[in-house]
């Protein structure tokens, strides 16, 4: 078994047909079916069902597998050329959608002003989808809440801040000065997030916890989406304190204390060797959450960890 096969399974596997897998890793179909061919040969199983291209049994248990091993031979050729003064090199950050809107752009400005030539992916989901991408070699770093919902053993986390959530809505639902208690959004509807949505888990938790079942007006949206549905008069929404400063048509309302909270972590792969641009991305995060802190220039309800 080799790489070269690994990398036209993987295509096949992806494509699910052996001529359009051929021309997107730049070689001829009988090449690519002679390879395949030869690593069905090593491991005494069928790959893939030749009518369909269907992954068989084995195919299904091959795939991960290989998965991991190119995305770590991928690392370990990054690591190789980041080391020439992170001329180049790449780095494949995600976050989610409120971070990437208040976090994510700043520290991205510093990291290029420094490393011009490293490549900057983003990739904005909600924390469940960017632990399956890094279970899967597909990021280098993520930026999550905890407790990461179904963290796998092969990650860690290194929890950074916590920030407060507040309720969203266009009118003021108390007067000056006084603050929320959960069971107050006992007969206010609610926008509601996507399911699978870290924000949709935390508002279920404390209704929940508070006694009752919430109800919705709208439901599915991601963080712009909720935002403008909010501002639309659909109803009221749960979501951190930073995101509200920049929708001027939305009021934000504190609960009372503990409050809501929740903690931001950076999340990656526990074994895999960490590529040295995505190093130095790690530590310009750290160092722009060090100086807002010492500045007192943290937005509010955002305490360091």
């Amino acid at each position: 078994m080799n790489l070269q096969q690994l990398r036209y399974f993987k295509a096949v596997a992806d494509l699910r047909h052996f001529t359009q897998a051929a021309e997107s890793v730049g070689v001829t179909q009988p090449s690519l079916s002679k390879q395949i061919h030869s690593l069905e040969k090593e491991l005494g199983a069928p790959l893939f069902e030749r009518a369909t291209g269907a992954l068989t049994a084995a195919g299904e248990a091959l795939l991960p597998i290989a998965v991991r091993v190119l995305a770590d031979v991928d690392a370990a050729h990054r690591e190789v050329q980041d080391l020439v003064g992170l001329r180049r090199g790449r780095v494949r950050l995600g976050a989610t959608p409120s971070l990437c809107v208040s976090l994510v752009p700043p520290l991205l400005r510093r990291f290029h002003d420094r490393h011009p030539g490293v490549e900057l992916h983003i990739e904005e989901g909600g924390s469940q989808d960017l632990v399956r991408a890094l279970g899967h070699g597909e990021l280098d770093l993520a930026l999550i809440v905890l407790p990461g919902y179904g963290m796998a053993p092969g990650l860690r986390a290194e929890p950074l801040f916590r920030e407060g959530l507040v309720v969203a809505s266009v009118e003021p639902l108390l007067e000056p000065g006084d603050r929320l208690r959960v069971t107050d959004l006992r007969a206010r509807p609610l926008v509601m997030f996507r399911a699978g949505y870290d924000l949709r888990d935390a508002t279920l938790q404390a209704c929940h916890e508070a006694g009752f079942e919430p109800t919705f007006t709208v439901e599915g949206g991601e963080m712009d989406a909720v935002l403008s549905l909010v501002e639309a008069g659909l109803g009221i929404a749960i979501v951190p304190g930073i995101v509200v400063p920049g929708r001027p048509r939305l009021v934000a309302t504190q609960f009372r204390k503990p409050g809501l909270w929740r903690t931001i972590a950076l999340a990656r792969r526990r074994e895999a060797t960490l590529p040295h641009a995505a190093r130095a991305l790690r530590d310009e995060l750290m160092a722009l959450l060090r100086e807002a802190d010492r500045d007192r220039a943290l937005p509010s309800g955002v305490e360091l960890l």
